[in-house]
Parts: structure tokens; C-alpha cells; sequence
């Protein structure tokens, strides 16, 4: 399989085909809708004799405050497409933590990304239909939804990372809009107990889903991630948790992004 990544990736550059970034719109019955989607495609996909070509799918999930949008300005993604050989989806989170909110009933942004998102990318393009070809991941809100739906929906994605990810919200009772999806956190911490990635834990078969996620030392998020790792670590659950100094901002995310992909590769296209 390595061997035919290499085939085509050099049959791209061979060609010298520029690589397509798409904004497209899901019609939804679980979140606001149209739902808009950026989507980024590997050089080649449409020219060069390779159209039978089936690529993995990342999912690659913003954080609060962003949109479709949002990581195409912290990376180039038509190159990063076409570096790592995927089509990269980069839905617009709408602050929802990417689960369904059980205060808001509009806001079901999990059952939209597992119950339509996912098969209408798989209908529209040429995937990898299977969960070993899909990846999930994000920053910050999106870190906790890339983890979250990987973990909770293993039969749809073989590998799940976060970076930068608020992987336990309880320590932050009243940020980012949570309390307007699952309710104060004094009236509700049942709610929040089971709404957070780091209680997933002890319910996560060891070895079914590569997880890779890293966090600056800087940042905000930086202890409820070490804590994740050694959750993790308690229950024997195989995991990359990596960390180096960075913030929470677009400069640590540029890198991280990048080591997430090259993961996600190795076992896209393992020997």
C-alpha cells in the first residue's frame, strides 16, 4: 500500500495538476441548514488518467468562534491534500461541541456529521468508504468533536486525534457557550459528566482506534490533555500524546496539523 501512495503521488506532480478547494452545502435536518463544507482536493483528483483513484477522508473540525472556513486560513489545504494523498472536510462546527445539544433540540451536530455528513461525502466523492480510510480531528472545540465522534463512532472512523482540545470541559463551568447547550454547570453535572471526551475512557476498546493528540505547553488546555494522556495510560488504551511549547493560536495549530496528517497517513497507507 505505501508503494502505491508513492505511485501516486509522483503520477500528480508528474501531471503538474492544481489541487481544488470546494465550498459545498448539505441540506440537514439536525442543524441549522444548508450546512456549509469546505473541502479541499488532492492534485490530480479530476486529471491524469487516475479517476478510478479512491482517497481517505480527514475530517478536520474547528474550534469556537469558527466556521468552514477556519482552517483554511491557519493552512494551505489544497497542498496538504495533495502532500498526504487525502481529501480533507472541513465542516462549520457552529459552537456546538459537535454533540447533540440535549437542551437545544436544533443543534444535533453529532447525528448531522455521522448521519448525513459522512455519507453524503461518500456519495459525492471518491472515498475510501470504510473506516479505514477516515480520520477525525480538530482544535480546541473541534479537538474535543474530532475525539468525541472518533470515540463514540468507531464503525465510521478508524483513527480519531485532537489538537489543541479541550478534551474535559468541567473545568470551565461558564466558557464558550457550553452552558447554553447542556445547561448550568451546578444544575446539570450529570449532563456535563457525559458530555466530556476524558469520561469516554474507560468505554474505549484498547487498540480499535489509532489516537493521536498533542496540546502546547502554553496553553489553557495544556493540563486537562496531560490528564487525558494518563487516563489513557490507566486504562491501557495505545495512544501518541505529544507536546512542545505553543500556544493556543494558528502558529502551534500550522505544525500540529501537520504531524496529525503524517499519522493519519501511516496508517491510511501502511505496509
Amino acid at each position: 500500500m505505501k508503494r502505491f501512495f508513492v505511485i501516486l503521488v509522483a503520477v500528480m506532480l508528474m501531471c503538474g495538476a492544481s489541487a481544488a478547494m470546494e465550498v459545498i452545502e448539505v441540506q440537514s435536518e439536525y442543524v441549522p441548514s444548508p450546512a456549509k463544507v469546505s473541502v479541499a482536493l488532492p492534485a490530480g483528483y479530476d486529471t491524469c488518467g487516475i479517476k478510478d483513484v479512491r482517497y481517505p477522508v480527514v475530517y478536520m473540525l474547528n474550534g469556537h468562534g469558527g466556521d468552514h472556513t477556519t482552517w483554511g486560513k491557519i493552512a494551505d489545504l489544497d497542498s496538504l491534500a495533495t502532500e498526504y494523498g487525502v481529501i480533507i472536510v472541513c465542516p462549520a462546527g457552529l459552537d456546538s461541541w459537535y454533540w447533540n445539544s440535549p437542551v437545544v433540540p436544533a443543534m444535533r451536530m453529532e447525528d448531522y456529521i455521522i448521519k448525513e455528513l459522512v455519507p453524503w461525502i461518500d456519495g459525492r466523492y471518491r472515498t475510501r468508504a470504510s473506516r479505514e480510510g477516515r480520520a477525525v480531528t480538530g482544535l480546541s472545540m473541534g479537538g474535543h468533536g474530532g475525539l468525541w465522534l472518533g470515540l463514540r463512532h468507531p464503525d465510521l472512523f478508524a483513527n480519531a486525534g485532537s489538537t489543541s482540545g479541550g478534551v474535559d470541559i468541567r473545568p470551565f463551568p461558564k466558557h464558550w457557550n457550553i452552558p447554553s447547550l447542556l445547561g448550568s454547570y451546578d444544575k446539570s453535572r450529570d449532563l456535563w459528566d457525559s458530555h466530556t471526551v476524558i469520561n469516554l475512557v474507560p468505554g474505549i476498546r484498547p487498540g480499535y482506534v489509532n489516537i493521536i493528540f498533542d496540546c502546547g505547553t502554553e496553553d489553557f488546555f495544556y493540563e486537562v490533555n496531560n490528564n487525558m494522556h494518563r487516563e489513557l495510560d490507566r486504562y491501557g488504551i495505545p495512544h501518541t500524546y505529544l507536546t512542545s511549547p505553543g500556544a493556543h493560536n494558528p502558529a502551534y495549530w500550522r505544525r500540529s496539523i501537520v504531524t496529525q496528517l503524517q499519522f493519519f497517513r501511516s496508517h491510511f497507507y501502511c505496509d
